[in-house]
């Protein structure tokens, strides 16, 4: 069994740039497989829906990390660059609120070719989550 297997993860995968996320997921699930961690998938919209998501597996209790997948190609107007921000933010205010990692795996890129060339980036981010609560867990001991 290795050290990964006890590790619970909660992903949240956008929809929105379906082909470009399904690639994500898929790079997730394999590396999650690979380390023996079990994780749950929930599926929302885009990357505006994946804060509050990240947040309702939060306060369930049921996870050691989360991970946030999805990808945002930037268009012609500002909006790009309020999902950027606003995703990022909430991202990091459910890890905080929490205390739990969260790993951000959602793609900010200029084209959709920046995006397939980054593809790994889930399975970067199920290892980063995997990393986190292993050391969550280790310096709770210590306090012990």
């Amino acid at each position: 069994m290795s050290a990964a297997a006890a590790v619970r993860l909660g992903v949240v995968h956008s929809r929105f740039n379906d082909e470009i996320c399904g690639l994500l997921l898929a790079s997730a699930q394999a590396e999650a497989v690979r380390l023996g961690a079990r994780a749950e998938y929930v599926a929302v919209a885009g990357a505006l829906e994946i804060p509050l998501a990240l947040q309702w597996l939060a306060q369930s209790g049921r996870f050691d990390a989360l991970v946030a997948i999805g990808a945002v190609i930037r268009g012609d107007t500002y909006h790009f660059e309020i999902v950027c921000n606003e995703s990022a933010r909430g991202v990091m205010d459910v890890a905080l609120q929490f205390g739990l990692p969260v790993a951000n795996g959602i793609l900010t890129t200029s084209d959709e070719a920046q995006a397939v060339a980054r593809k790994d980036k889930g399975a970067e981010a199920v290892r980063v989550a995997v990393e986190m609560a292993q050391l969550r867990r280790r310096l709770a001991e210590g306090w012990s």
